[in-house]
């Protein structure tokens, strides 16, 4: 007999209904990246493939292709373990030498070996002292072998430039202000000698005769608004940055700004750079969702005094900035720029961009809406933020 196709389907139960939903939903980079986090605490647990992605509501295959797309996964790790006998061999060689290098430029001296005379010292030194080949030393110090046994034109009797040379140093014992510029019109147009003025260039850098350009130290930024207590909200926000690196070691430049009286983290800013016009960009988007504040307070970076700044800020509000090398009078940004130190970036290490911008947004937000600051009276910024009444006035006010 026969049964029936109405007996023998059976209705999916609502769990599994769920589960299929789930599976065939669209997921943001964020939350892939976030679920990927969740998958590495449950497999810290001891959980299976299996059960951490029945956990996340995904196949196995699709946690699969998220941890070689967003986890960074080397599907290539078992072809590298294959050859990491031979690299370990080679690592070793390549180490020896780099350690006899180190030792051999410690017995120079420090700093960079520049021009060729000094190199040639320097391989003299090294086989007399250290007793390495001509062809060692010469790899440490940077110079070619050629180069090391040709003799500069400098050291024979018949050095073409040997009057000009001499002309060059009696020149620059009396004036040792000038340059090579002055002393090449001296050259030419009183002395009469018809000379390239590259020549006269190369000559004088080889004589040693360089008078050193001294520049002015960068200005520290100009306040446009004396100095401003705190009292109420959106009176003065806090601007700083801090670094951190992603595992490849490149650079991400965090941007966060403070309002001093809420303690609110206003700004999301998670960059390989960030320049004074990418920073001008998120300060409007910041302040069309919260409005202006009356002051603004920064340091003295590149990006800080910058002309796309002072411009934003011409028409908004005032700018304030700290005295060069005094963190201190920025404390409130300082003190959130520590706990997010503290608390995020030293406890984690971003295999992407992508991972480091999510997490600290994440943590940004969980500061505004889950940590209970005591200045606060153990209010979360976002509470106090909503029942705060205070205005601003010359004076600062108490936190009731």
């Amino acid at each position: 007999m026969v049964a029936s196709s109405s007996s023998i389907y059976q209705s999916p139960s609502p769990q599994r209904l769920d589960t299929v939903i789930e599976s065939r939903k669209r997921h943001s980079a964020e939350d892939i990246v976030r679920k990927l986090r969740r998958a590495d605490e449950l497999a810290a647990e001891g959980l299976t493939g299996e059960q951490i992605a029945a956990d996340l509501g995904v196949s196995a295959a699709t946690l699969y292709n998220w941890r070689r797309q967003y986890g960074g996964m080397d599907t290539d790790a078992a072809k590298e373990l294959k050859e990491l006998r031979e690299q370990n061999a080679r690592l070793k060689r390549l180490l020896a030498d780099a350690e006899l290098e180190k030792d051999a430029l410690r017995e120079i001296f420090e700093g960079k070996i520049l021009g060729p005379a000094a190199k040639r010292r320097a391989v003299d030194m090294l086989s007399e002292v250290m007793g390495m080949s001509e062809r060692f030393a010469c790899k440490v110090v940077g110079l070619a072998r050629s180069t090391y046994r040709r003799c500069p034109a400098t050291q024979t009797p018949a050095d073409p430039d040997a009057v000009t040379r001499a002309w060059l140093r009696n020149y620059a014992a009396k004036n040792p202000c000038h340059g090579f510029r002055r002393a090449w019109a001296v050259l030419r147009f009183d002395e009469g000698h018809r000379m390239n003025i590259k020549k006269v260039h190369r000559l004088w850098r080889e004589e040693g005769l360089q008078v050193r350009a001294h520049h002015s130290r960068k200005r520290a930024g100009t306040s446009s608004v004396p100095a401003v207590d705190a009292d109420a909200p959106k009176v003065l926000w806090a601007l700083d940055f801090q670094f951190d690196s992603t595992v490849d070691g490149r650079v991400v430049k965090i941007a966060s700004m403070i309002d001093e009286h809420t303690r609110e983290s206003l700004l999301h800013l998670v960059e390989r750079s960030i320049t004074g016009e990418r920073l001008v960009a998120e300060l409007e988007r910041v302040f069309a969702v919260h409005g202006a504040p009356k002051v603004l307070r920064l340091d003295n970076g590149p990006e800080m005094i910058s002309a796309a700044l002072q411009t934003f800020c011409r028409d908004r509000g005032g700018i304030s900035y700290i005295p060069p090398g005094t963190p201190w009078n920025n404390g409130y940004v300082e003190s959130f720029n520590r706990r997010l130190r503290v608390e995020c970036l030293n406890r984690n290490h971003w295999t992407s961009l992508l991972e480091a911008r999510v997490v600290i947004a994440d943590f940004k937000h969980e500061h505004n809406h889950r940590h209970r600051h005591s200045a606060l009276g153990y209010r979360t910024p976002a509470e106090y933020a909503a029942a705060c009444t205070h205005t601003h006035h010359p004076v600062g006010c108490d936190i009731n």
